[in-house]
């Protein structure tokens, strides 16, 4: 019988418990041990819980027992659930976690740990929720270059753009039935500003990279700007706005990452994502394009993807799961104003087409400045987009070729 310790039971924390303690006979077969859960830590009371007995405010109890083999750090944030989860890898405890924050944070430091330990630090849940996408990235796509890995990361964001492109909602409109569904928090600004999207990433980048993406170097932006003419423009050419979170690797080991809203054509297999639906797609130089779907949050499929992990660091007492990154020795982020690339432009002056190469007029419609035209650069730099456009006129990048 192998105990477990879960720290925090909140939504996710009390999903996990649910599933340990309802498919029991169905963990051991896959584990090959009995999970048991001898630990709940929580600075709250749980006095009519039917289990009470399990939870305790200290956190020294389960790293003092030898007995807990496993910790599932689902409290979020970075502190404690830092100092626990590094203090747990120390003691040779593998280490099991949905929290983002941590992961693209601390995450180098702590597989370092785990390697030095000889014990798992494991974070499935940390990037798409109940999508199984970090574990196939580093085995299932282990014959492949990963060249692009991209997608729609958040689902408050994919909810609000899918009724403001369904039913002409504006965006305050669409934010608030998220908030009134509980889709998006009183404050949604990691959110909407595209900062969940950017933890996730860079992640995902750091992993089919193989060297550490910073978050903080992620070029990122929200859908706050998204107005109702963008979304006329947009299907006009029979395209959606989704916020995409998009890394591209070149042979020379550089990164090209960054959070930002994308024009896609509804005859990219991403454009049907609606809702609060995640996708991720994948690309690789032998398997060509990958698309992973599914509930990118919530109770019981974020859960399931811890307790996944659970089961794979049972199977894996004593021994390594490879999955790792390293810091780099040098700056591998290129420069996103750098990065050549298709937008719509959204401005009052339509003879402002005339000053890009390969341009093509979309429409016009009428704004809260007047008439609105947009049109379809040629590829074309940020940098150099910037140079000619006006304090009014406003883009949104097409989605790049993989």
């Amino acid at each position: 019988m192998i105990k477990v310790a879960i720290m925090g039971f909140g939504t996710v924390g009390s999903g996990v418990y649910e599933i340990i303690r309802n498919n029991e006979a169905g963990l051991e077969r896959k584990s090959g041990h009995k999970i048991d859960i001898k630990y709940i830590l929580d600075i709250r009371d749980f006095d009519d819980h039917a289990e009470k007995h399990l939870f305790t405010k200290n956190f020294d109890d389960i790293l003092n027992d030898d007995e807990v083999k496993v910790v599932i750090e689902v409290m979020g944030g970075l502190n404690p659930a830092y100092d626990f989860s590094k203090k747990a890898l120390l003691a040779g405890k593998s280490v099991i976690t949905s929290n983002k924050e941590l992961v693209a944070t601390h995450g180098t430091e702590l597989l370092k740990i785990a390697e030095e330990k000889n014990c798992n630090y494991l974070f499935e849940a940390s990037v798409g929720g109940g999508i199984p996408i970090l574990r196939p990235l580093n085995q299932c796509m282990a014959a492949n270059n990963v060249e692009a890995v991209y997608g729609i990361l958040n689902g408050t964001t994919n909810y609000i753009l899918t009724k403001m492109f369904k039913e002409g909602a504006a965006f305050s409109e669409a934010l608030a039935q998220a908030q009134e569904l509980g889709y998006a928090e009183r404050n949604p600004e990691a959110d909407v500003e595209g900062h969940d999207a950017c933890r996730k990433i860079a992640i995902l980048a750091s992993l089919a990279s193989g060297k550490f993406v910073d978050y903080k170097n992620v070029a990122t932006e929200g859908i706050t700007g998204i107005t109702k003419n963008d979304v006329a423009f947009a299907s006009k050419i029979n395209s959606v706005i989704k916020l995409v979170g998009y890394a591209k690797f070149d042979c020379d080991g550089k990164v090209y990452a960054r959070v930002c809203p994308m024009v896609i054509s509804k005859e990219h297999q991403m454009s049907d994502v609606s809702d609060v639906f995640n996708a991720v797609m994948v690309h690789g130089d032998f398997v060509d394009d990958v698309m992973f779907y599914g509930r990118g949050a919530g109770k019981l499929p974020t859960a399931s993807a811890v307790v996944a992990d659970v089961v794979d660091a049972v199977k894996h007492l004593g021994r390594r799961v490879m999955i790792k990154w390293e810091e780099p020795d040098k700056n591998i982020m290129l420069d996103p104003m750098e990065i050549p690339t298709k937008y719509m432009v959204r401005t009052t002056n339509p003879m402002l087409v005339n000053g890009f190469i390969g341009a093509s007029m979309i429409g016009n419609g009428k704004g809260e400045n007047g008439t609105e035209y947009a049109f379809i650069t040629g590829l074309v730099t940020e940098k150099q987009l910037k140079e000619k456009l006006g304090a009014a006129d406003s883009f949104i990048r097409m989605l790049p070729e993989a």
